[in-house]
């Protein structure tokens, strides 16, 4: 980081500005014999101002990767506080069917559905006739429950659905998809409609980065990984490897960014709200995480018919419910084609279920403001219908 100061530095002190001359100090330069004192005090003025502003910098690097905490922009009550997730009420309970927003579980927080004001997912949904919202605020595991597996998170999942009232819609976010999918084909009746917003259902579709990795690295990578964490899959790892698949953007790019906008306090809000996301990542259980990995992301057991849930073989093919998919164009976490697919595999008739391609990539589904704005109200009317 200092490396880059200096970069900058260097980059920012080859001429004086314009503005270091004061408009008191301009009649001294119709004397010849004080413009080397004038141009001298412009540049020390030049340089205070550039080391004010890398104090600054560093100043906010800090405050973004070490003191930020990610927070849930909308009012909300607590209505359940299990071992594996708070079950969050938003809006009027008893008003209709409940919608629940399965948050990912992925190594990130549930504040990507409810991300700030203008800009959240959850406010979104309730602002367009989806009157009672309830969201899954998954915690991150410690080191006591790093035995626990997807049954336990499948089981908390339907006891939140039960708390409700027994049937819901449910909204899956990311890996909250191929969980929402899970109970949709486990418990048909306790769903009522079925969101899947960039979800890894056929895990084999497209030719992502993702199904790469999975592929070309043997089990025993994510087991090192697993036991590096003393039995989780800590978040740091995750956060490094997600950075890693765009170097430059996290590295360099990111950065310079911030730089130069420094004094921006707009860009500075933007900046925080979404670090205050990114870099607090937290902890899987290592069990559940490699469960995940083998049966779901290389074996593609779900699909097939061949994953056990809850004591039973799930088939894809018992979900009867109205289905919607979102995929993002550009998304390469979870290409287009994972989570298009799922509608030769549901047992859902074809005119019941919807399939949209929106522009951008995976984040963007749930946070970006051009999504919100363009496409989940009409998903929230759906869903109201």
């Amino acid at each position: 980081m200092l490396a880059l100061c200096r970069r900058v530095d260097r980059k920012y002190t080859v001429m004086p500005k314009k503005s270091s001359v004061k408009s008191s100090e301009i009649s001294l330069l119709s004397v010849p014999a004080f413009w080397p004192m004038v141009m001298a005090k412009a540049l020390i003025d030049q340089e205070r101002e550039l080391y004010a502003k890398n104090l600054k910098f560093i100043g906010e690097e800090v405050k973004i990767h070490g003191q930020l905490r990610p927070k849930l922009a909308t009012p909300n009550q607590v209505r359940l506080d299990l071992r594996t997730m708070t079950l969050r009420d938003y809006g009027s309970p008893g008003s209709g069917i409940p919608t629940l927003v399965n948050a990912p579980y992925a190594g990130h927080t549930a504040m990507i559905a409810d991300y700030q004001a203008g800009q959240s997912l959850i406010e979104t949904l309730l602002a367009n006739g989806v009157g009672h919202v309830a969201l899954t605020d998954w915690k991150s595991a410690t080191i006591d429950m790093k035995d626990l597996e997807i049954d336990n998170y499948l089981a908390e999942l339907v006891v939140a659905i039960d708390d409700l009232g027994g049937r819901v819609n449910l909204v899956g976010l990311c890996q909250g998809g191929w969980t929402s999918a899970m109970i949709a084909s486990r418990f048909p009746d306790k769903v009522n409609a079925l969101v899947l917003a960039g979800s890894p259902i056929d895990t084999d579709a497209g030719n992502g980065p993702i199904r790469r990795l999975v592929h070309e690295s043997p089990l025993s990578f994510y087991e090192e990984l697993v036991a590096l964490g003393s039995g989780l899959m800590e978040g740091r790892f995750m956060l490094q490897g997600w950075k890693n698949m765009h170097p430059v953007e996290h590295y360099v790019q990111d950065q310079i960014d911030l730089y130069e906008h420094i004094d921006d306090p707009g860009y500075l809000a933007k900046e925080e709200a979404f670090e205050s996301w990114y870099e607090n990542p937290i902890d899987l259980p290592g069990r559940w995480y490699l469960q995940a990995i083998r049966q779901l992301f290389q074996e593609n057991r779900l699909v097939k018919g061949e994953f056990v849930g809850l004591g039973r073989k799930l088939s894809l093919r018992d979900i009867k419910c109205p289905v919607y998919l979102l995929a993002g164009a550009a998304d390469d976490i979870t290409t287009p084609e994972q989570v298009l697919d799922t509608r030769k595999y549901v047992g859902t008739s074809a005119h019941r279920v919807v399939s949209k391609t929106v522009p951008g990539g995976h984040i963007g589904l749930f946070m970006g403001a051009r999504t919100l704005k363009e496409y989940w109200p009409d998903i929230a009317r759906w869903i109201a219908r």
